[in-house]
């Protein structure tokens, strides 16, 4: 059976298995009412073609509701022209304006009932039927019965518009807070960009302007300190355009979709070690490219595990290699000198890292290996796509 979702998203049987129900419920009441022979005057096989045709209605009563009632009520009354036993008008009829009530033609259920029911009067008392039971004991009861009929079918369209609407509402509730939602994390967002650009921005421009008095005031043949000094201008002027991607992409409406930190830029983040006077080796195969958030993870800790080299290891190599096969990126930072104290895993650098490869559903190491050190994170990539 196939089954419908309704637009308050449940689901039950599709709408014609109703119809189909219902037509078969009409057309055995009919169908007992004629076999029941209460005038006693006897039915042939074809007074049952009326209560197949009654039933027969039932299948087309959402496409044309009117129509149906206004068939449903002249059967009835041919049926009784014709001569068969007598079946009443409301028990024949009372699906057929329950079915136009239902479905907006409620004014249109009343006509037809009141027709219906004058005709029989008019009809029961012009061949001489006891006007008193007639009019003071069947007639009230058709009358209600077909009211009631009505009333019914009125009262499920007004509950179903009800259930439309509640759902409408809470689409458009939904809907509200979800932008309500977007807007403020926006908000933040601009907040923060303007915090990095006015604080750090600031920082920087402050720490370059001194190293350009500093350079100017430094005797030529101090290359050492101005090797020093140079190192400092890069990465401050690096660290400064790393700032500006950022402080564009927390601006952007679209939420940067892609990562400001890219691996292509990978060679600013291993100048610290090469101008330290380390041998860096680098190795990045990805074929293809990676989402934002791994991109973004690998460039941060390819960038903090150099930093801690530079400042805690008396290396004189530094290997880096990024590899992506089997559906994982592999990140190796590996140094050949020993820390030049002890080595904590409890810091802020190693704890960071730990945490964006996590984050991403990946692995993380970090450990003295031999003589030498080595960072290690394994971060999977079809997952992060999945949730992207």
């Amino acid at each position: 059976m196939r089954l419908a979702t309704s637009s308050t998203g449940t689901t039950g049987p599709a709408p014609w298995v109703f119809d189909v129900l219902l037509g078969i419920g009409v057309m055995l009441t009919v169908s007992w009412l004629i076999a029941a022979n209460v005038g006693g005057t006897g039915a042939d096989g074809w007074a049952y073609l009326w209560a197949v045709g009654l039933g027969a209605l039932m299948l087309v009563r959402r496409r044309v509701p009117l129509l149906v009632a206004i068939a449903s009520g002249a059967a009835v009354i041919g049926y009784h022209a014709v001569g068969y036993p007598p079946i009443g008008v409301a028990v024949p009829l009372a699906a057929a304006v329950f079915s136009a009530a239902e479905f907006g033609r409620t004014i249109g259920a009343v006509l037809v009932s009141a027709a219906v029911i004058a005709l029989a009067l008019y009809y029961r008392l012009s061949v001489g039927q006891d006007p008193g039971f007639v009019v003071g004991y069947e007639l009230p009861s058709q009358a209600l019965l077909l009211l009631g009929a009505v009333a019914f079918g009125d009262s499920v369209r007004s509950r179903r518009q009800l259930r439309h609407q509640s759902a409408r509402i809470a689409a458009m509730t939904a809907e509200r807070v979800e932008q309500e939602a977007e807007r403020r994390v926006m908000s933040e967002r601009l907040e923060i960009a303007r915090e990095l650009h006015d604080s750090v921005g600031h920082a920087l421009t402050v720490v370059s302007l001194h190293g350009q008095v500093l350079d100017e005031s430094l005797p030529d043949d101090d290359d050492e300190a101005r090797r020093s000094l140079r190192a400092i201008t890069d990465t401050t002027s690096a660290t400064f355009a790393d700032l500006r991607r950022t402080v564009q992409s927390l601006r952007s409406e679209q939420g940067a979709p892609r990562s400001p930190l890219r691996l292509s830029d990978l060679q600013t983040v291993l100048r610290p070690a090469e101008q330290a006077g380390m041998t860096v080796t680098s190795r990045v195969e990805v074929d293809s490219e990676l989402p934002p958030t791994v991109e973004a993870a690998v460039y941060r800790i390819v960038q903090e595990s150099v930093v801690n080299v530079v400042r805690h290891a008396d290396a004189s190599s530094l290997d880096v290699a990024v590899l992506a096969a089997d559906g994982r990126v592999t990140v190796t930072i590996a140094n050949d000198g020993g820390a030049r104290g002890p080595v904590r895993n409890d810091g802020n650098g190693i704890a960071g890292m730990r945490e964006r490869a996590q984050l991403l559903g990946g692995t993380f190491s970090a450990g003295p290996t031999g003589a030498g050190f080595e960072v290690r994170a394994v971060i999977p990539i079809e997952a992060e796509r999945e949730t992207d």
